[in-house]
């Protein structure tokens, strides 16, 4: 079996992710602009006054001032709230992060079946951490049935969009035939684009199991292994 990572392949992430755009003129680009700079009373201010409107963007992002503890107390209920104040109304960020918060016991009670709504959900619209997420519900059986193919599905579409561990592990999935035939091509392909686009000690697990695939294939199959990696371009990522 391929070498793992020191830190477990397949493992969720708990990262709450502030609103990266900016509308036309008006408050809810005043707060963005008040939270650059680090104006975060401010920024506070105007996300809240728009949140109690039913914006979803700012609701979005008064949970993360909640979450951080910018401008106001830190305070996970909160936070939660209006995660799930926005992700209710469609906002895709905001579903990720209440399927974090579920997952993560931050805030509300941890439970997996609420987490892998969340995060499918989100997943659906193209988000790509929910994605990966929503496939280490599958692989471990939390909140879901455990099901290697469905893992299989939602790593593929977060690897598709680039996601270095999802690259990563969907590589592992082929080289051990885990909910897909082994498949030493494509795991030397997935391991490769993960080496690629990961830190240095995260790179070197792909590398090394990228290595031991290699061990196992002809020059030729390596060779259309490598071709495959070139040749590799991400999907247009969702929110």
């Amino acid at each position: 079996m391929p070498r793992q990572r020191a830190t477990v392949a397949i493992a969720v992430v708990s990262l709450l992710l502030f609103t990266p755009y900016f509308v036309s003129a008006g408050p809810f680009e005043d707060g963005i602009k008040a939270h650059a700079s680090k104006d975060y009373m401010t920024a506070v201010k105007h996300f809240r006054a728009l949140a109690d409107q039913g914006h979803a963007d700012a609701q979005h992002n008064l949970g993360v001032m909640y979450d951080h503890g910018q401008g106001v107390p830190q305070n996970y209920l909160e936070a939660a709230k209006w995660f799930r104040k926005a992700a209710e109304q469609g906002h895709a960020v905001a579903q990720y992060n209440v399927g974090v918060m579920y997952a993560e016991d931050r805030g509300i009670p941890q439970n997996y079946l609420e987490a892998a709504k969340w995060y499918r959900k989100a997943a659906e619209q193209g988000h790509t951490v929910a994605q990966y997420n929503l496939g280490v519900m599958y692989n471990k059986g939390r909140g879901v049935p455990q099901d290697y193919q469905e893992a299989i599905k939602w790593f593929r579409k977060a690897a598709e969009q680039g996601h270095a561990d999802a690259q990563f592990n969907l590589g592992l999935m082929y080289a051990i035939g885990q909910g897909v035939p082994q498949n030493y091509i494509l795991a030397h392909m997935w391991f490769n684009l993960s080496a690629a686009q990961s830190n240095e000690n995260e790179a070197k697990y792909a590398i090394k199991n990228r290595d031991v695939a290699a061990s196992k294939m002809t020059p030729a199959q390596i060779a259309e292994a490598q071709r495959l990696a070139r040749e590799w371009k991400p999907k247009k990522s969702g929110r």
